[in-house]
């Protein structure tokens, strides 16, 4: 039995055509491939859209869930075109890129020459396949005039929790871009059951195996969340900028520590595959490829003189949470001076950009909730110690900065909390002074946490006891925010339930800034 018949039987390639296409070091490629089943199960995507272009991405899987995911151990080549027509009459760029498996198959073309402000369209081919066609703008021209952008927020999508109905409404929006502030994938367990706000609840279905810690482990999780067709169809919609938080690597873990407390040298070997997975899914520039268990995923965007999109990433550079990560309490090491969110480098290169923009909005797009919100009853303050406010020197800095060098029209949108939020931002919110420095949107999740509700209990009483706070809600869904240079407002999407298909979308509340003016009003 020949190498190539043995990898037929597994159900890989069947045949090849007329050929290879060379690739480096005198290795050949695939280029005229049949494929035993489907190659592009895994959907395709677009991703950071700057004002010439726009990166897209897919990767070949005819069989995702296996290891291997269907594909032999060698380079395939993957044609892509774009054009201006979503029926390609005019094809304006094309190319010939190679899928390896060091990365899973996966491709990352970083399209260029495009014209800005424009709508265009993208699919791949490979072999007698062809993909499906995605959607995605470039951004407005550097600096010039933008009269307005409508784009989505969302995350948090645990896919053992609820149905990608969200996703399937996002994309029937139509919008600029969606920003993905983390959580895409959970990596615990299979389970029949998870606890919510209403105690325990059945999953509407499960993830395909154990706990992940593989890059194998990993690669597999990603597949089983983008054979989703409703996710799917949100990445095909629009470009998404995306970053990451905890759950695409280990709950709550901040830098080289877990929460176990594994030995940080055998934790950097769960975060490089962890890494590696993230940057062979998502549409990501070759600036984020990984480098060990580094991964460069704080960068800048603009969309014309409306934004400065400054995407954090909150997870990599942040010292241990302080007070043993205990829910609602507080302790000394909550202000200890040494603490990092951002990490001295980010933290210096966000300062630099705020300082630098001459947008109408400077936006701070991250993960973890910048208001510090007392969530224990009674008069002694309890804080969520895995945001912002288990870290009051870091956050008191970044506040400061932002009223000392007078930085208006900051608003910070931001995920992880599994319900909606909205507040104004103050150095220290049991003792504000003057008007608000900033603005936070806090975006719910797309399943995590199942159906939810209205209200719950405790957000009934985060309202009450912090007047800062102005809205709350606890159903999944997701954000859709309409900037133009006068104001920000921002709807909070819903859904009546995510345990089935078929959810009913409503907007819950629509709430809105006006430019120079961090105070939050109903719309």
């Amino acid at each position: 039995m020949s190498a190539f018949d043995s990898l037929s039987r597994r159900g890989l390639l069947l045949g090849l055509g007329a050929g290879g296409a060379l690739v480096g070091g005198g290795r050949q490629a695939l280029a005229d491939p049949v494929f035993a089943e489907y190659p592009f199960q895994l959907g395709i995507a677009a991703g950071d859209p700057a004002a010439d272009g726009f990166v897209i991405w897919t990767r070949l899987a005819p069989r995702p869930l296996e290891i291997g995911h269907g594909m032999p151990s060698a380079p395939v080549s993957v044609k892509w075109e774009v054009s201006t027509q979503a029926g390609f009459g005019a094809i304006i760029r094309s190319g010939e890129v190679v899928a390896r498996p060091e990365l899973a198959h996966s491709v990352h073309v970083e399209v260029e020459g495009l014209d800005p402000d424009r709508e265009y369209f993208y699919r791949f081919s490979a072999g007698r396949e062809r993909s499906a066609i995605g959607r995605a703008k470039t951004a407005p021209a550097a600096g010039a005039a933008t009269a307005q952008a409508r784009f989505g927020v969302l995350g948090c999508q645990a896919y053992e929790q609820g149905f990608y109905t969200a996703h399937r409404k996002a994309a029937e929006e139509r919008l600029d871009f969606i920003y993905c502030y983390g959580d895409y994938i959970y990596e615990g367990r299979g389970s029949r059951t998870y606890n919510g706000s209403g105690g325990t609840s059945e999953n509407p279905r499960q993830h395909f195996g154990g706990e992940i810690y593989s890059l194998d482990d990993y690669r597999r999780r990603y597949a089983q969340y983008k054979l989703d067709v409703d996710l799917q169809a949100s990445h095909a919609s629009t470009a998404w900028y995306c970053t990451w938080d905890d759950h695409e690597t280990d709950n709550n873990w901040v830098a080289a520590l877990d929460q176990d407390g594994t030995p940080p040298e055998v934790f950097a070997l769960r975060r490089q595959a962890a890494a590696q997975a993230f940057y062979e899914n998502m549409p990501l520039r070759r600036s984020a490829f990984p480098r060990g268990a580094d991964i460069q995923l704080y960068r800048h965007a603009a969309w014309g003189d409306l934004l400065d999109l400054n995407l954090l990433d909150t997870r990599s550079y942040r010292s241990d949470q302080p007070c043993d990560d205990a829910w609602g309490s507080t302790c000394e090491a909550v202000s200890d001076a040494r603490a990092q969110v951002l990490g001295e480098a980010q933290e210096a290169w966000l300062y630099r950009n705020l300082e630098r923009s001459q947008a109408h909005w400077k936006v701070l797009a991250q993960q973890i909730m910048v208001m510090d919100l007392d969530r224990k009853e009674g008069p002694e303050p309890g804080y969520n110690l895995d945001t912002w406010a288990g870290y009051r020197i870091p956050r008191q800095r970044l506040l400061d900065r932002l009223r000392e060098r007078r930085i208006g029209n900051t608003v910070i949108l931001t995920g992880d909390e599994h319900q909606n939020y909205a507040g104004e931002l103050y150095r220290d919110s049991r003792n504000p002074e003057g008007a608000p420095i900033a603005s936070e949107f806090v975006t719910t999740s797309i399943s995590s946490s199942g159906d939810g509700q209205d209200q719950r209990a405790d957000g009934r009483r985060y309202l009450a006891d912090n007047p800062f706070l102005k809205f709350n809600n606890a159903q999944r869904g997701y954000v859709v925010c309409d900037v133009t240079p006068e104001r920000w407002q921002t709807e909070f999407k819903v859904l009546d339930k995510v345990s089935e298909k078929g959810g009913t979308l409503s907007t819950r509340a629509t709430l809105a800034v006006a430019s120079g003016d961090a105070r939050i009003v109903a719309a």
